[in-house]
C-alpha cells in the first residue's frame, strides 16, 4: 500500500506585480512506507515548494495529497521536518531541545528522559544532554535537530537541505548517520538537496525536477543508499556506476540551466 500519494499537484503564486507563477505542474507520484527519496533540480524548480506542501505549510492550488489515505490539509504530528538551519532554541540545553515536542505533549518526565537518552546515543551525542546548544558546532546542532524530529516518531520525515551549511567532512558523516537512521528505524524519508552527489547517496529513489513550471523530469531507482549502510561513502562515489549516473544528471541539469538562461536572454 502506498504511504504518500501525490496526484496532479499544481501550485500557482501571484506576484505583487500581478503576474502568475506556475511553481508546480501536475506532480504525481507514490512513496511506499520505508522508502528514502531525494529530490534534486535547478533553482526555481519547486523542490522546496513541494516539500512545504507535503509538510502542510502550503495548500496546493489543485490536486490531491494523502498520507496513509488521510488528506493532508495542514501540519501534523505524522510528519517531522528538519531544516537547513536546525531551528533550535539555542538558549536551551541539548536535552531540552530534543524533548521539546514531548514536553508540549505532556509526556511523563521519566519516559521522556529515557527516550532522550536513547536518541542522543543514536545520533552520537551521548554525554551532551546538559550542554547549552549554542556551544555546539553546526554539525552537532543538526544532530540535535534530527533527534528532536525523530523522538516524536513521525511517519514521514521531511528534510530541506539539512546538510547544506556543513563543511565537507561533517557533511559526509551526517550522510552516513541519515543512512544509519533510515536502516534502523524504517522511516519514510524525503530529502531536498542541491548536491547531485548527495542526492545519489541518500536517494533509494531520486526525482530530478525541471523548472518553469516545476515538474518531475526524470526518476531513478538507485542502489547507492543501500550500499552506503555497509560501505564507505567515498568508495561508493568512485565506482563506475556512481560516476556515470552523476555525470548523466549533471548534464541534465546543465542543459536545463542553459535553456533557462537562453529564454531569459531572449526576453
Amino acid at each position: 500500500m502506498s504511504h504518500l500519494v501525490a496526484d496532479k499537484l499544481n501550485m500557482r503564486f501571484t506576484t505583487p506585480a500581478g503576474a502568475t507563477v506556475h511553481a508546480l505542474q501536475d506532480i504525481s507520484f507514490t512513496l511506499s512506507k520505508g522508502e528514502l527519496l531525494s529530490v534534486l533540480g535547478p533553482s526555481g524548480c519547486g523542490k522546496t515548494t513541494l516539500l512545504n506542501i507535503i509538510a502542510g505549510f502550503l495548500r496546493p492550488t489543485s490536486g490531491r495529497l494523502q498520507l496513509d489515505e488521510n488528506e493532508i490539509n495542514g501540519p501534523g504530528v505524522d510528519r517531522g521536518m528538519v531544516f537547513q538551519q536546525g531551528a533550535l532554541f539555542e538558549w536551551l540545553t541539548v536535552a531540552e531541545n530534543v524533548n521539546f515536542g514531548l514536553r508540549m505533549k505532556k509526556f511523563p518526565p521519566v519516559q521522556t528522559a529515557k527516550k532522550v537518552t536513547e536518541w542522543l546515543e543514536i545520533v552520537g551525542l551521548q554525554g551532551f544532554g546538559d550542554t547549552p546548544t549554542y556551544q555546539l558546532s553546526g554539525g552537532m546542532q543538526q544532530r540535535i535537530a534530527l533527534a528532536r524530529c525523530l523522538i516524536n516518531d513521525p511517519d514521514l520525515i521531511l528534510m530541506d537541505e539539512p546538510l547544506g551549511a556543513l563543511d565537507a567532512l561533517t557533511r559526509e558523516k551526517m550522510q552516513s548517520l541519515i543512512l544509519k537512521i533510515w536502516q534502523e528505524t524504517g522511516k519514510t524519508i524525503m530529502i531536498i538537496t542541491h548536491s547531485v552527489e548527495e542526492a545519489l547517496l541518500l536517494g533509494e529513489r531520486l526525482f530530478v525536477m525541471a523548472p518553469r513550471p516545476g515538474r518531475l523530469h526524470h526518476q531513478y531507482r538507485l542502489p547507492f543508499a543501500a550500499q552506503g549502510i555497509s560501505r564507505d561513502l567515498r568508495e561508493i562515489k568512485n565506482t563506475p556506476d556512481f560516476t556515470s549516473t552523476r555525470e548523466e544528471i549533471l548534464s541534465m541539469i546543465w542543459n536545463m540551466e542553459a535553456e533557462i538562461m537562453g529564454k531569459a536572454n531572449m526576453a
